[in-house]
């Protein structure tokens, strides 16, 4: 329910967001017709067709996107039919013949209506392709149910979510509809300009066709930022994702609910530090199973205390697994998890779920989820974030004593280091952010991304969460693949910790760089990754820490220069 009301308010905040200007010409157009018949037929299209796109996306993958592609080009030639005839009457008349003869005849029907009338199919037929052209405009709560319905598979589940945050926006837009409506009216009763109007909102819609033909709608409006609301959605989002613990364990342990019973893990692809271990094997043991994947820093952060329990209670019948489920694709390489989990100081099972087959068997939707079983294999409690250590290992103890077993009611003192040191969140002001450009926020180098192409970027001026490339990249959906040598990252940021993931393209190497923080060597702000003068080497793909301030937390831009080609950069996180 929580998501459900976020991704409403979200699509509320659409209103305010740049990348919604292009669709406004199309719902303008029918500002002066009744509401009712005109206005609300088109914006419910409009979010049906949304939803119904966006799940299609999240379900079908690369062909999706592809009809998706398609169906912008169809919906921006009947924008530009639509344009023509409103700038145009005569030659609208003409364009139109095509469609009556294939069966359009709805949109020669809505513009022959009296102004006074409106035709709610034709306006529903306009919905439908507005909802087509709108359906690339997504922000941080937008994308998280996309990646939650790639990685569980879409479903109803899905499909209310993108309702609900397409309803908030055709509710903000209704609004804006109904008032613009009101002042179109008295612009037409004081002038007498209803013709000029017309030819006036024919005018803009051409625009937002060419607009968007060039991709200026997820181009340039999206880093145009007065009016951006990521960090709106950002603030709401940190509500119910990382950093923030959910569900803390309750003050009355002795009941503590049965959640359902421990799903199956056979579908888990690579078992390391023991055989497959089965539900009927473990029946008899408290099993705590742990979703992690070795990249992410809030995971990484819970991971001391995950090992404190595991090495605390195994002898008193606890048993812990850690669920490995990848969120890049270089996570699915059993040679880098196996690195890791010796890095990391891991001895109890470790299960790959490359296919995400254990995540959805639990029904899980968050990197670190902590899931507490019984002895009679019943899932007993769930902890979805960071913190709350204390609680669920008092959590631990009960189902122990519930097993019969005599436990040390002391909970564990963790001695954590470099990035697993807990987050100091009330300093924090700058979210995760992704450079591959399927998730890519705020990036301010002129020109914008290109996908997949190599291009030669220019760094930029930053505010605060803004970040720029300069140097020859080649940005995947994931990742900026760097070609030439002298390559920098740079971004503003506010935090004690900054981290990014990164890795080597090229085989067998091993990329140097060199920090910088407002042009200085990092000095005692150096993160555990690099030395004081900001020098490092990227050893691996996995999360480097390369700040920590150690004075007071302020605005500070930081900047990455690789001395070598072949750095691969995936995202930023910050504690």
């Amino acid at each position: 329910m929580i998501l459900f009301l976020l991704s409403y308010l979200a699509g509320v905040l659409t209103i305010v967001s740049p990348c919604i200007l292009p669709v406004l010409p199309f719902v303008f157009a029918r500002a002066e017709r009744p509401f009712i018949r005109n206005g609300f037929p088109l914006l419910v299209g409009m979010a049906v067709t949304f939803a119904g796109v966006a799940t299609l996306a999240a379900l079908g993958g690369g062909w999706a996107v592809r009809a998706n592609e398609a169906g912008r080009w169809i919906a921006l030639a009947v924008m530009a039919v639509l344009g023509l005839s409103l700038l145009l009457p005569a030659v609208g008349d003409r364009l139109m013949r095509p469609f009556v003869a294939l069966g359009s005849w709805l949109t020669e029907r809505a513009e022959k209506r009296s102004r006074d009338e409106g035709d709610v199919r034709a306006s529903l037929l306009l919905g439908v392709a507005t909802g087509l052209l709108w359906a690339p405009c997504a922000g941080p709560i937008l994308g998280l149910i996309l990646t939650g319905a790639a990685l569980q598979g879409a479903g109803v589940g899905t499909t209310v979510l993108l309702l609900a945050y397409a309803a908030g926006a055709a509710t903000s837009l209704a609004l804006a509809l109904l008032v613009g409506g009101r002042v179109f009216r008295a612009m037409k009763g004081a002038l007498g300009a209803g013709e000029w109007i017309r030819r006036g909102l024919g005018a803009l819609v051409l625009v937002g066709v060419v607009a968007i033909a060039l991709g200026l709608d997820t181009g340039l409006l999206t880093r145009v930022s007065a009016g951006s609301t990521a960090r709106i959605e950002q603030a709401l989002l940190s509500r119910i994702g990382a950093g923030v613990p959910t569900n803390a364990a309750p003050a009355d342990l002795a009941n503590l609910p049965v959640e359902g019973v421990m799903p199956p893990l056979t579908g888990a692809t690579t078992w390391l530090n023991t055989p497959p271990l089965t539900t009927e094997q473990l029946r008899g043991k408290v099993v705590v199973v742990d979703f992690w994947t070795y990249s992410c820093i809030n995971c990484l952060r819970s991971i001391p205390y995950v090992k404190a329990w595991a090495e605390k209670y195994k002898d008193q019948g606890l048993v812990v697994i850690g669920v490995h489920t990848p969120e890049f694709a270089f996570e699915k390489s059993e040679a880098n998890v196996r690195q890791n989990v010796r890095r990391l100081g891991l001895t109890y099972p470790v299960a790959m779920d490359n296919d995400f087959a254990v995540w959805r068997a639990f029904r899980n939707q968050y990197w670190p989820a902590h899931y507490f079983v019984d002895a009679q294999g019943r899932i007993r409690h769930h902890h979805f974030g960071e913190g709350d250590y204390e609680g669920s290992e008092r959590v631990i103890q009960q189902l122990l004593k519930e097993a019969g077993v005599q436990v040390d009611g002391r909970t564990v003192q963790v001695d954590a280091r470099g990035a697993e040191v807990a987050a100091d969140f009330a300093q924090v002001d700058s979210p995760e952010t992704y450079v591959g450009y399927a998730r890519a926020e705020n990036f301010r180098s002129p020109g914008g991304l290109a996908r997949d192409t190599i291009k030669t970027y220019a760094a930029a001026p930053l505010q605060l969460n803004g970040w720029s490339l300069s140097g020859r990249w080649r940005v995947t959906r994931e990742h900026a693949d760097l070609q030439d040598a002298g390559g920098k990252v740079a971004f503003r940021f506010k935090a004690r910790d900054l981290h990014l993931v990164m890795g080597s393209g090229r085989a067998g190497t091993t990329p140097r760089f060199r920090v910088r923080i407002d042009g200085q060597a990092p000095g005692a702000d150096a993160g555990m990754d690099i030395d004081a003068q900001g020098m490092g080497r990227v050893d691996g793909e996995r999360l480097y820490q390369l700040v920590r301030q150690a004075g007071p937390v302020r605005e500070r831009t930081f900047e990455i220069e690789f001395l070598d080609p072949g750095a691969q950069v995936f995202a930023f996180t910050f504690g």
